[in-house]
């Protein structure tokens, strides 16, 4: 199945939905402070996932992936470096 990562990303963010609705989290209402946050864990990540697939050190099995890339990089790698974060700091503010 080629979009298998994109579903397990998807279900991470309906597992979590329900703790910004019925929990008032407000971390997608405080988007600015959400995407503050992102944006050096999206830098890093990217980066390090570029250099090791570039040194062989990983990769990813084009079965379970959509095939689209930015560089060398799939989307949906890049998407975790977003969803994955944002499921965390709801957790995070639920508790």
């Amino acid at each position: 199945m080629k979009a298998v990562y994109l579903l397990v990303l998807a279900g991470c963010l309906l597992g979590t939905a329900p703790l910004e609705v019925v929990l008032h989290t407000r971390v997608y209402a405080r988007w600015r402070r959400l995407l503050l946050t992102l944006l050096p864990v999206f830098a890093v990540f990217t980066a390090w996932d570029v250099l090791a697939i570039r040194a062989g050190h990983w990769s990813y099995d084009p079965r379970q992936t959509t095939g689209l890339r930015v560089g060398n990089v799939p989307v949906e790698e890049l998407l975790f470096f977003l969803v994955i974060p944002t499921c965390a700091i709801l957790a995070f503010e639920a508790v």
